[in-house]
């Protein structure tokens, strides 16, 4: 059976440990719904990962599950913490780069189909300096997937023009994912990837 990773922070974690399953109630588990009973979908979010947390863990929960598919949504912790937590050693952009680029590296020894989801919104304001700070993050992830020839599932793109057109709460408190939030990232992840993925 094919295997598909789906690996990040609290947005993909999104109550994991209390599910049966182990899915969590949030985009994988919509995912999961959307997909063929043949593919076993796997979900190893942590809440409040940044980039450097995923280094931590990538052989365990990457290298080793050896995935047919791995999808990496990452990037808005080593943003919000410069924010909430500034006593944090922050994650700047170059080394955001630095290391996601070095745990593409790795996962390129293995036979691993590429997803890298752009980092989601921090409040539901275009301006937010949040917003303004995601950017390189957002358009690192762009590049690597070009680089790395992963599909690229463009969150930050569709969540910002969804900010623009409706007045519609897609997180709980400008970061966590309400239903209708959930529901977006899924859409875009499916509609991005299952032609690719399915064929």
């Amino acid at each position: 059976m094919s295997k598909w990773v789906f690996i990040g922070d609290s947005i993909t974690d999104s109550g994991r440990s209390q599910d049966p399953e182990g899915l969590g109630s949030g985009y994988v588990r919509m995912i999961k719904n959307e997909l063929e009973s043949t593919v076993q979908v796997v979900n190893k979010g942590v809440s409040g990962n940044r980039i450097t947390d995923l280094e931590k863990r990538w052989q365990r929960d990457v290298i080793e599950a050896n995935p047919s598919v791995l999808s990496i949504s990452i990037g808005i912790n080593d943003v919000w913490r410069q924010l909430d937590h500034p006593e944090m050693k922050p994650v700047y952009p170059d080394d955001f780069k630095e290391i996601f680029e070095r745990l593409l590296n790795q996962t390129s020894k293995l036979n691993t189909k590429l997803v890298l989801m752009e980092p989601t919104i921090i409040h539901e304001d275009v301006h937010s300096k949040g917003n303004q700070m995601l950017v390189p993050y957002v358009e690192i992830v762009r590049r690597l997937a070009i680089d790395y020839d992963a599909i690229l599932v463009p969150t930050h793109t569709v969540f910002l023009e969804q900010v623009k057109q409706n007045n519609v709460n897609l997180t709980t408190d400008g970061v966590h994912m309400t239903e209708a939030g959930n529901k977006l990232m899924a859409n875009t992840w499916l509609e991005a990837c299952t032609p690719k993925l399915l064929r």
